[in-house]
């Protein structure tokens, strides 16, 4: 019966707008017959038109449609890459930290303190500096920032399971810590892991592009939503279509992710079920 109501309050608007999205990430070349780097001077700004330009082009000629769905490969392999490290990491030390506890918890708590409070743009730019701007500096910038996200949450979960009586009558059986981590504390915490997972999605997208609209993200002319909605602004008065479309793929994409986060928030929380 519980599986039954989850299923009912599944987010159909977020499900549509994710599976539209890896859609035309996987298949962008199969279904726009224009390509994204391709200039054409004599339809630079054109507004969106049907059925030539459904979003209309940019100030090169670009048809904005493809861009936008090529854009959406590098918002989600840099999501998916940059939030999956910072998955392992902050999951592997809030585990330790939370477990272990003593001295070890405090430096990688006071670790955690730090990621936290360290501004992600100004990372961001000084990677763009000393490595350059790319797709390996973006990954790197948003996934030093949110592993301390699921450090934070991991180590909390990981402090209360501690103390549960199974894990003392794990010790009392004589198992190690690496089994009793590994049979009786991760598998506990994979509900809160995959759910940090879905919502920390939408928090490195909006990375990614904060760092391309700052150009230090991924450089042209690799289509970046982020960076679109940048060479965008110069246009807003004569072609709003320019920055719109990219800004409004970012706003949907990540609302998605989250309105999916909460709901796998609640399907995976035994209390909340109950509700």
């Amino acid at each position: 019966m519980d599986a039954i109501k989850s299923l009912r309050k599944m987010p159909l608007f977020g499900i549509i707008i994710l599976l539209a999205t890896v859609l035309t990430m996987v298949f962008a070349p199969y279904i726009s017959r224009y390509s994204p780097y391709t200039t054409n001077l004599r339809e630079r700004l054109q507004p969106p038109s049907f059925p030539t330009h459904l979003f209309g082009t940019d100030e090169l000629g670009r048809d904005i449609l493809t861009r936008t769905m090529y854009g959406s490969r590098t918002s989600l392999i840099v999501a998916l890459a940059a939030t999956l490290a910072a998955a392992i990491v902050g999951s592997l030390l809030g585990t330790i930290s939370g477990f272990v506890g003593g001295k070890v918890d405090s430096i990688i708590a006071r670790l955690t303190d730090m990621g936290l409070s360290f501004p992600v743009i100004l990372f961001g730019l000084l990677l763009a500096v000393v490595l350059g701007p790319g797709l390996t500096s973006v990954i790197i910038a948003a996934s030093l920032v949110v592993w301390a996200r699921f450090a934070r949450i991991v180590r909390g979960e990981a402090l209360s399971l501690r103390k549960r009586d199974f894990i003392l009558q794990a010790r009392i059986c004589g198992c190690s810590s690496l089994r009793i981590v590994m049979t009786h504390i991760f598998p506990n915490l994979m509900n809160t892991i995959i759910v940090l997972f879905s919502l920390n999605l939408g928090t490195v997208i909006i990375i990614e592009a904060a760092l391309s609209f700052l150009g230090a993200g991924i450089p042209p002319p690799t289509p970046s939503w982020g960076q679109m909605v940048s060479v965008g602004r110069n246009y807003l008065d004569t072609a709003w279509w320019v920055s719109t479309f990219p800004g409004l793929a970012i706003t949907l994409v990540v609302l998605a992710l989250n309105t999916v986060g909460d709901w796998l928030r609640d399907a995976l929380d035994p209390k909340l079920r109950q509700i």
